[in-house]
């Protein structure tokens, strides 16, 4: 597990890398998916830290969003002060703070 820094640039550059991933799906516990992470322009910074979520815990449960909100950084100051402006730093916040954990299923490229 890597020891996030402050900087989300410096971090993403820890992570394992994304190639070969076409998005990844957000289950909730009755099996449905609740949102997806697509590998494109704009998402691939929080696909990869979602991926190292799932490569690290398994699961996204409290304790895997709490090091998930470290892992992004300042982004994580920036989405507590403005709502709606990180979705995907909102969804661990919203965990962390009770709400129900995640399965992450990794959709490879064909």
């Amino acid at each position: 597990m890597i020891q996030p820094s402050n900087v989300f640039k410096d971090n993403l550059a820890k992570l394992p890398a994304i190639d070969g991933i076409e998005r990844l799906d957000l289950v909730d516990g009755a099996g449905k998916v609740v949102a997806s992470i697509e590998n494109k322009p704009g998402k691939q910074g929080s696909l990869a830290v979602y991926h190292y979520v799932q490569q690290a815990f398994g699961t996204l449960d409290a304790r895997a969003a709490e090091h998930a909100l470290a892992v992004f950084g300042e982004h994580t100051a920036d989405a507590r002060s403005r709502p709606g402006a990180h979705p995907n730093v909102d969804r661990l916040l919203a965990i962390v703070e009770g709400g129900e954990a995640l399965r992450i299923d990794v959709i490879r490229t064909a």
